[in-house]
């Protein structure tokens, strides 16, 4: 998606890099903390009370947003996704998009959705200028879908909302799936069979250990590389390169021809040293990795307007050092403070 060109915003003469030479590219910006399901190893039902996140007061306003986004354009990121929670809760959220999509620099416009609300609001997001989107999915079997969902969803509503973005010109969707060992293992090969040839790119991500209210243990990942054994024993892959640097899944494709899926393993092959993401809160506070434990309150910089909030911005990622998933075992002993949950920073 090409973003309409802005003046008024542009890139720094020298865009930072972190300590260990990594430039910000990609920016997950959570619009809402709330959400519609209650999945167990994001936002269990028995840790997450209903009502959580609904509180307008604590969120940045669109405005608020729009300059955080500009700033965050100045210093080198071009690829902007809109999350949750569930992002679709946000009220008047394509007028947000609208605006987003209007800020120079941000050439890739994307936003990830359980797609249960997806299907009234395809058209909209579209003609507001959104280019991609990202669908999580857990489980094709209506039964096993409701049970992890927290008893919230039907999976009738969300092929029903990737059939809208379908015919609202969404193409090459992407379809996240969280593989937990005993949980929805058994519905790999239906997922991969439903979206073999459809044009969309299914990923399959091991279960990873954010926040804290999800009881993560090792034992429950489903590492990746016996997941690709397993699927290219029914249906043959072949390697495919990545398309860009930093890129978080790797890419096979079917040898038949019929599309492509990739493989999210932070907890078994780590991807830190390209990581050029951030991430930032409903509630406006920075954090420079998935696994951080403590977030940077960025509400005070916005308040002192574009200019002074994008150098700030500059000072912060300049000192960043992140590389949890490379030293995985020594900091899940050392980490001081409750890591930030998922549903804070939408993953």
């Amino acid at each position: 998606m090409n973003a309409v060109l802005r003046p008024d915003t542009p890139q720094m003469a020298h865009q930072p890099l972190d300590s260990r030479g990594r430039p910000l590219r990609d920016l997950r910006l959570s619009v809402i903390e709330a959400c519609n399901f209650r999945c167990g190893y994001c936002m269990p039902a028995d840790r997450v009370p209903e009502g959580y996140g609904l509180d307008a007061a604590s969120r940045l306003n669109f405005d608020q947003i729009e300059t955080l986004v500009r700033g965050f354009a100045r210093v080198g990121v071009s690829k902007l996704r809109v999350t949750g929670g569930e992002p679709l809760l946000r009220k008047r959220l394509p007028a947000l998009i609208a605006r987003l999509a209007r800020i120079e620099g941000i050439d890739d416009l994307a936003m990830t959705t359980n797609a249960s609300l997806l299907a009234p609001h395809a058209q909209a997001l579209r003609d507001a200028g959104l280019g991609r989107l990202t669908i999580s999915l857990d489980a094709l079997e209506p039964a096993r879908f409701a049970q992890m969902s927290g008893g919230r969803g039907q999976v009738e509503r969300v092929l029903e909302g990737i059939a809208a973005a379908e015919a609202a010109g969404f193409s090459a969707m992407k379809v996240n799936c969280v593989v937990q060992r005993g949980v929805n293992e058994d519905q790999v090969l239906p997922l991969v069979a439903h979206f073999r040839g459809s044009g969309h790119v299914l990923r399959f991500i091991e279960y990873m250990d954010v926040g804290s209210c999800n009881g993560w243990q090792r034992g429950q990942v489903v590492d990746s590389d016996s997941l690709r054994a397993r699927i290219h024993a029914q249906w043959p892959l072949q390697d495919l390169p990545s398309q860009y640097t930093g890129e978080v899944a790797s890419r096979h494709g079917f040898i038949d021809g019929q599309g492509e899926i990739g493989f999210v393993s932070s907890v078994t092959h780590a991807f830190c040293g390209d990581c050029h993401r951030a991430r930032v809160s409903a509630d406006g506070h920075l954090y420079t990795c998935l696994f951080a434990s403590t977030g940077t309150d960025l509400r005070p910089a916005l308040a002192h307007g574009e200019a002074r909030f994008t150098a700030h911005l500059a000072d912060l990622w300049s000192a960043r050092a992140d590389r949890y998933s490379e030293l995985r075992n020594e900091q899940r002993s050392a980490r001081r403070g409750k890591p930030v949950e998922m549903f804070l920073i939408g993953g």
